[in-house]
């Protein structure tokens, strides 16, 4: 019972901080209202980021080589 006593008392700490960041949001949106800016701005996605095919294959060969150093150095390593 001790592990079922343990989740509770988190899970009202956890309430009890949301319920404090919530206080805080509430507040910060007052203020933002009052000096005039939007405060319920939607969150927007970060724009999602395109890396050409010429990058990607720059990448790939680069890491295809730290990978065989590496398997060189463990093979003589090995031997």
């Amino acid at each position: 019972m001790s592990i079922l006593a343990a989740i509770r008392r988190e899970e009202k700490k956890v309430k009890k901080q949301l319920s404090k960041l919530q206080n805080d949001l509430v507040g910060l949106q007052s203020a933002a209202k009052a000096l005039g800016k939007t405060a319920s701005r939607d969150i927007t996605r970060a724009k999602k980021r395109v890396l050409s095919a010429k990058g990607r294959a720059k990448i790939s060969k680069s890491m295809k080589e730290r990978w065989a150093k590496v398997r060189a150095q463990a093979k003589k390593a090995a031997a």
